[in-house]
């Protein structure tokens, strides 16, 4: 194939679309040489038998386009590190926390340092240096012929892109959340052990500080409460570069740090209490055995770990997971025997409740006791206010039913009228009088029987037990 190319343009066009690149590159290093000044006919391509013409004084030069771009300037892989990694600056700044997280096996799960094929004890790494007062030493343990097997299983059963999933008795409040969760009794101190303890995480955050030269620097807090559900309790407040070094120093604090927390019965607090830490308010309850407890999920865990089963507790204001621990915490340490709270006000202590068909106990007797000239009428000797501090919790307001909109609700409360006070005036009896809920007795009951709502009742018994006596 014979072609006369006489313009630079024509020759470059036929070199990009005819020839393949080696020999384009050829003929562009020919264009830099005094060969290329002279007319010559060269074969350029044996593959395709093409001759090239070139007329005389025609000059090849290299006039070739770039076709390099983002694209083709690196590699794949590089192109990809771009796009998923941080640069030093934005890591420093904190950028890109969770780039280079890989989901793939955790094969150091379940290694302890230390412990391998050859059981060895290894004073200070997996024993204590020193025992009571004996020194540990280096010594052969016998084999263990199923750990292989126990890893082997525990790594079967690890999710590779999904973490595990989570027993209900092992989960917290919500979820795969920290909070609530049972992180296992604190660390031995010595020779004496945490028997009977457990340990519930009540809140995991994550705080992070703003460093001149380091950027952000993120650290764990971690608080926790732990008891031995018989009165003993105690918080600890950790925190760590990461999360399990501060859950395990929080929980170690919490040990160091055991209060006594006085019970009534065993089941619930002494008395009713309010207690403040912040702007947090806490009104607390005694409630009767089988209530339960029905409160903020952080007392209710704090009750379960201290060993109170029957309370009513009501939050006002900031729901701070630490100033709610606090402030309950502070409340319960702050409560006082019923001895104590006579001795107080020198005036029997005596309780009223409606389980007990508010059948009056005294609870509390003083040292001394005042006489009733003594107590002045302005004095308050309801203790619901007494313990609260002169303090009340806010209560909703009750909505109306419907009907007592309509003119016919007027006309029944008027027929009504006469027996609207029935219900408390019975407890009042039932209180001053006895008797039982159906049948109260009243101040002229002894003197006149009829008057008591019992005896047409009795009057039919005692007929009854004439008539069997005279059939025998």
């Amino acid at each position: 194939m014979l072609r006369c190319l006489r313009s630079n343009t024509a020759v470059l066009q036929h070199l990009k679309f005819n020839f393949e690149r080696s020999n384009f590159q050829q003929l562009a290093q020919l264009s830099n040489s005094s060969i290329a000044r002279r007319p010559y006919i060269e074969q350029c391509s044996n593959k395709n038998n093409g001759i090239l013409l070139l007329a005389a004084n025609t000059v090849l030069t290299n006039l070739t386009r770039s076709n390099t771009s983002f694209f083709n300037k690196v590699s794949a892989e590089q192109l990809w590190k771009g796009v998923t990694t941080v640069s030093n600056a934005g890591k420093k700044r904190g950028r890109g926390m969770g780039v280079n997280k890989k989901m793939t096996k955790d094969l150091n799960r379940g290694q302890v340092i230390g412990v391998g094929k050859a059981n060895i004890q290894w004073p200070g790494l997996n024993a204590p240096i020193i025992r009571g007062k004996e020194v540990i030493r280096q010594q052969q343990l016998p084999p263990d012929p199923e750990r292989e097997s126990k890893l082997i299983k525990m790594r079967d059963t690890m999710g590779r892109f999904k973490p595990l999933r989570l027993s209900p008795l092992e989960r917290g409040w919500s979820g795969y959340r920290m909070g609530g969760r049972s992180c296992g009794p604190p660390d031995p101190i010595g020779q004496d052990a945490f028997e009977g303890f457990d340990t519930r995480v009540m809140e995991m955050k994550t705080v992070t500080t703003l460093d001149g030269n380091l950027g952000k620097i993120r650290t764990f807090s971690c608080c926790t409460i732990t008891g031995n559900k018989n009165g003993l309790a105690g918080v600890g407040l950790g925190k760590a570069g990461d999360g399990r070094s501060a859950m395990k120093r929080s929980k170690n604090r919490a040990g160091q740090k055991l209060v006594y927390i006085q019970r009534y019965n065993g089941h619930t607090v002494m008395h009713d209490f309010f207690s403040q830490f912040g702007q947090t308010k806490i009104f607390v309850y005694k409630k009767h055995e089988g209530y339960g407890l029905v409160c903020h999920r952080a007392l209710k865990t704090i009750c379960e770990l201290v060993g109170i089963k029957d309370i009513y507790a009501k939050v006002e204001g900031s729901m701070n997971m630490q100033h709610l621990i606090k402030a309950f915490m502070l409340g319960l340490l702050s409560q006082k025997t019923h001895d104590e709270l006579a001795n107080k006000k020198m005036l029997y202590l005596v309780e009223q409740r409606e389980e007990n068909e508010m059948f009056p106990t005294v609870v509390g007797i003083p040292d001394v006791c005042r006489t009733k000239e003594e107590v002045k009428p302005e004095e308050i000797l309801d203790f619901s206010l007494t313990g609260f501090d002169e303090r009340l919790p806010l209560r909703r307001r009750l909505y109306q039913p419907f009907y007592t909109k309509l003119p016919g609700w007027q006309y029944h409360l008027l027929k009504t009228e006469f027996r609207r006070n029935h219900p408390k005036k019975r407890v009042q009896l039932l209180a001053e009088y006895g008797g039982t809920k159906q049948h109260a007795r009243s101040h002229l009951t002894k003197e006149y029987p009829e008057t008591d709502s019992f005896y047409p009742a009795l009057l039919h018994r005692k007929a009854i037990a004439v008539r069997q006596a005279e059939s025998e």
